[in-house]
């Protein structure tokens, strides 16, 4: 059990290491979110209604710390993905640890590249928004680990549902600008009542990128109250995920 242990948080400090090759990767992607805020800060916050969303800065910079969390953990599926076309999954059986610990140290892995990325996201929220107080600082800590698990799970899953590499790339992109732009990253949820049917706009609000936006406008200030099934249902979307994606990385690692 320790051994297994051990080959988890091994595997999963290899993907952490990777990820720090994609230098241009990150650094794009550090760009296109501080430009989110800044762009869209700065265009929108004297348009919006006031009465819909006091200050528009603020809305953005805490939506988009669950997007930069969401985008970095799903990075994980590039390389899974090429890992089973390629059939490296081959040389990963050799290795001298038990199945369960490489579908964990995977999984794990997404997970650290996003609650690493975004730290400097946690940092601009806590310059231009508030300070949370530590039950706030507790639930953001478990939402951040919570989104990141989620969506590293749901990369995996989505990335070993096919081995087709077109087909790989269209679920992927599929899945990412569906939960990107059905979000309320970018829009209250007045106003998504207001441009979707009804029960659209309800199951936008519950979806892991929307509970998390919700969580951390409420933990660093922007937002008075918190929906009290927020945490709860994050929490489900986490589990549901971390089983499918556990479940389908193991047909792919299983001959």
């Amino acid at each position: 059990m320790i051994e297994g242990v051990r080959a988890c948080l091994l595997i999963a400090y290899r993907d952490l290491l990777r990820f720090w090759k994609f230098k241009h990767w990150l650094a794009s992607q550090i760009v296109m979110n501080l430009a989110d805020v800044v762009i869209f800060a700065l265009v929108f916050n004297n348009i919006v209604n006031r009465q819909l969303v006091p200050d528009y800065i603020k809305f953005m910079a805490t939506g988009v710390l669950a997007l930069s969390t969401f985008a970095s953990a799903f990075s994980i599926s590039r390389e899974v993905g090429a890992e089973i076309r390629r059939e490296v999954v081959l040389y990963l059986l050799t290795l001298p640890a038990p199945r369960w610990a490489l579908i964990g140290g995977r999984i794990l892995g997404g997970t650290l590249r996003g609650l690493v990325y975004q730290l400097a996201f946690i940092a601009l929220n806590l310059a231009i928004v508030g300070t949370p107080n530590a039950t706030q600082a507790a639930a953001l800590a478990y939402t951040s680990i919570a989104l990141s698990a989620a969506m590293s799970a749901l990369a995996i899953a989505i990335t070993t549902s096919t081995r087709d590499f077109n087909l790989q790339a269209t679920f992927r992109a599929l899945t990412y600008y569906t939960l990107f732009f059905f979000s309320n990253v970018f829009y209250p949820k007045e106003v998504l009542r207001l441009r979707f049917p009804g029960p659209l706009a309800d199951a936008v609000m519950h979806t892991p990128v929307s509970l998390a936006s919700d969580i951390y406008r409420w933990a660093f200030g922007y937002s008075p109250t918190l929906n009290p099934t927020a945490l709860p249902e994050i929490t489900v979307w986490a589990l549901a995920l971390l089983v499918m994606a556990a479940l389908l990385y193991r047909r792919n690692v299983s001959y």
